[in-house]
């Protein structure tokens, strides 16, 4: 069992960043098989609906061709009388190409691998290394390209031998027949003749396309390590944060921001809960319980507290309790009354530089008032 370079065996599925990462150097979900099945598919059932009209155009083209005008003799102009023919048979053949690109961009776009991709065209040392190439040639991936060669060769040939061969008789008479329905009855043959082959062609895709999926996941395959390290690292990423950011302050309406703007202190446990209060002398008679939130919302009123310079302090049982027995725009349970009015305290002195953070506090939670996270009284 082949261990990876981050150590442990690949037995998990690529995350969707090493599938972006891996998109972007080139590495996508195809398959040339699938490709040519639609290109030769389409350009068929393209020509299947518009061989009339293309054999009647051509007709018409060299028709016109070697008919001699007075004007040929007097003013004769070849690049003027070759842009007059080709243009009577410039719009079906304009078809054809037209039906045959919208499939070749039709398959990637089945696998999801269609877009544009600079990574792709960057120089690789790698490609140039006649080495490299020769390893290709003769390695695994050449070996199983070999045999996928041998057996589409044998796939269509036994095809096309046997559609032949049904059909034998057929075209035996066509000798028999006058030149106007032989190469009709010829016509029709030779499209139904392609139509098979390009059934074929899609069988051999259908067997191609699962073993492309398999071999990809394969190759980009993590180990278990893998993935923890993406993830620690994703987590750190300026990007990551500023969308985690974006998250939180998106759980917060335009009212609850102002009036943790305007709190006096913020009260976390210090992760999962946080409570801002606000106490304004002669203004509140009690403090206030202006913004409490569990997860996402405490995160986002730390940070905010943080943005607008309130005071962040750190008492579980406090910020548990506060959160567990008031709602926003409550007074504080009374029985808290002695423990906040001593935190209110010591933010007023730090503000006036009168203490510090090593003079913080001891507070004490009534029994009676102290919740587990669950919200049950312990």
């Amino acid at each position: 069992m082949a261990d990876s370079p981050g150590g442990g065996e690949k037995t998990e599925k690529p995350t969707q960043k090493k599938l972006d990462d891996a998109a972007k150097k080139g590495d996508i979900l195809q398959s040339r098989e699938l490709g040519t099945a639609l290109v030769v598919m389409a350009g068929i059932a393209w020509l299947a609906i518009t061989g009339p009209s293309l054999i009647d155009a051509l007709s018409d083209m060299l028709t016109d061709a070697l008919r001699f005008r007075r004007e040929d003799i007097i003013d004769f102009s070849p690049a003027a009388r070759g842009a007059e023919l080709l243009g009577a048979i410039a719009l079906p053949a304009a078809g054809v190409m037209l039906a045959t690109f919208i499939a070749a961009i039709a398959a990637p776009a089945l696998l999801g691998s269609l877009g544009f991709r600079p990574g792709a065209f960057a120089p690789k040392a790698s490609k140039m290394n006649p080495a490299a190439g020769i390893k290709k040639i003769f390695g695994t991936q050449g070996l199983i390209e070999l045999v996928k060669s041998i057996a589409k060769i044998g796939l269509l040939g036994s095809i096309g031998i046997w559609f032949i061969w049904d059909r034998l008789t057929e075209i035996t008479a066509l000798g028999k027949m006058g030149v106007a329905p032989a190469m009709a009855d010829l016509g029709n043959l030779f499209i139904l003749t392609c139509l098979v082959m390009a059934g074929g062609l899609f069988l051999i895709a259908g067997i191609d396309v699962p073993a492309q999926i398999m071999q990809r996941a394969k190759r980009l395959g993590m180990s278990k390590q893998e993935i923890k390290d993406e993830h620690k690292e994703s987590e750190g990423s300026p990007e990551m944060k500023g969308q985690l950011r974006r998250r939180q302050f998106e759980v917060l309406n335009g009212s609850t921001r102002q009036a943790v703007a305007e709190a006096s202190v913020i009260i976390t446990n210090p992760t999962h809960f946080a409570v801002a209060l606000r106490y304004k002398p002669g203004v509140d008679a009690a403090p206030i319980v202006v913004a409490r939130g569990c997860d996402a919302i405490a995160a986002a009123i730390r940070e905010l507290a943080d943005q607008n310079g309130v005071t962040v302090l750190q008492y579980p049982d406090l910020a548990r309790a506060i959160y567990f027995t008031s709602r926003a725009g409550q007074i504080v349970n009374e029985g808290l009354y002695m423990a906040v009015a001593t935190v209110l305290a010591f933010v007023f002195r730090v503000e006036n530089k009168m203490a510090t953070e090593m003079d913080r506090p001891f507070i004490t939670v009534p029994e009676d008032l102290r919740f587990n996270a669950d919200g049950r009284k312990q």
